[in-house]
Formats: structure tokens, C-alpha cells, sequence
């Protein structure tokens, strides 16, 4: 239990979080911020030993985290209306609509905590749950004894499937970076990679909210 909260427990907090944080008596900027520090106070707690930050493959994990931040926001740039389909919007994904107050928009304590919390603190818990942790539980329970990047057909599928659903409204472009995420994991065997890919997604993805006023993108 022990080595699996190394990997769950970030994780899992955070989406207790996402589940509860309604119910907290307090401003949704100060429910955030109460949400990140908790976040990474648990991870720092469980999961520091197991975390490595070191990179083989820099300039490709960067790269590649370009190229799934341009996947992500190509459709609806390219087509407005795209994302409005049935297929995206509905009672089971969900909405793409943004829940934050338009007054924070111009709080800059927020906005600094929202991109500190979406590019360094979620892909360091996201990239442990689904590719460090459930990748190798998908394959033998006993995950321990599997490499990082060992490759499954039904772990590889499984947990894509599983990522894209916890994208809601956007499943079909998480869908797409689940595949590489993955596919960059299997490749370079290392959750340092992996987490570099991720945050450049996530910080590109947070100049494009604030730079272009998509917001929807902040769900």
C-alpha cells in the first residue's frame, strides 16, 4: 500500500477536491489555493521518492508537448463551433464552460496560482497515476517488478481510454494526448520525460487561456 500511495495519493486528493471543493465555505480563488497547497504538500509527503525530474530526451519531450498543446486547441481554433457538437457537450461529458468567476480573470494571485497548480503540480500527479502507476498495474498487479515504458496492448489502450474520460468534453483530444503521453513513456522509459511533455502542454495551454481569453480551457 505503501509504494502504490507513492503514486495514487496526489492524484487522488486532487480529484477528492474537484469532487468536494463545492461544498467548502470559501471563495472559489481561496478554495483553489487551499486545493494546490494540499496537493502538493500530500505529494511532497508520498511521493518524493519516487518522483525523478531527470529528462533523456529534453528537446523531444518538449517538443512533443508543443505539438499535443496545438492538437488541443486546433479543433475549436479551426472551427469555431466545433466543440458545441453533441458529441462533446452533453449529460455525460459535460460542458465546455469555464466555472470561474469572471472577476477573477483579473486577479493576478489567482491566475498565478491556476498556472503554477495546471503546469508544475498536475503533471507531476497525472503522469504518476497513469503512466508510472496504472500503465504498470494494467500489466501485473504487483507493479513493482514492471519497468517504466514496459508495454502492454491492453494497458496502453485502457489507460488512453481512461485519460481522455477524465478530459470530459474535450475526451477526443484527450484521447489523442493520452496516445502520446503513452507512446513517449514506452519510448523513453522515463516519468521525467513524460512530466516535461506534460507541463509544456499545460503551460502552453495557459498562455492560450490568457492570451487568446479562452477560459473554457480552465474548466
Amino acid at each position: 500500500m505503501g509504494l502504490t500511495a507513492a503514486y495514487v495519493a496526489g492524484f487522488a486528493t486532487y480529484i477528492a477536491f474537484l469532487v468536494f471543493e463545492r461544498y467548502l465555505p470559501f471563495q472559489t480563488h481561496v478554495a483553489y489555493g487551499i486545493r494546490i497547497l494540499t496537493v502538493a504538500a500530500v505529494t511532497l509527503i508520498f511521493s518524493r521518492k519516487v518522483i525523478s525530474l531527470r529528462c533523456s530526451h529534453p528537446l523531444g519531450s518538449i517538443l512533443l508537448g508543443i505539438a499535443v498543446c496545438v492538437i488541443w486547441v486546433g479543433p475549436d481554433f479551426l472551427w469555431p463551433s466545433y466543440r458545441q457538437h453533441g458529441l462533446f457537450q452533453n449529460p455525460l461529458t459535460g460542458s465546455a464552460t469555464s466555472s470561474i468567476d469572471p472577476a477573477l480573470k483579473s486577479n493576478t494571485a489567482f491566475i498565478a496560482m491556476r498556472i503554477t497548480g495546471s503546469a508544475l503540480l498536475v503533471p507531476i500527479i497525472e503522469e504518476l497515476f497513469w503512466r508510472a502507476w496504472l500503465m504498470r498495474v494494467f500489466i501485473d498487479t504487483n507493479f513493482s517488478k514492471i519497468p517504466l515504458g514496459a508495454y502492454s496492448a491492453q494497458s496502453f489502450w485502457l489507460v488512453a481510454l481512461l485519460f481522455a474520460s477524465e478530459h470530459g468534453p474535450y475526451w477526443e483530444v484527450g484521447l489523442l494526448a493520452g496516445i502520446a503521453y503513452n507512446w513517449w513513456m514506452i519510448r523513453t522509459r522515463s516519468l521525467g520525460d513524460c512530466i516535461l511533455a506534460h507541463a509544456v502542454t499545460n503551460a502552453g495551454l495557459a498562455v492560450w487561456v490568457l492570451k487568446a481569453d479562452q477560459w473554457q480551457y480552465w474548466l
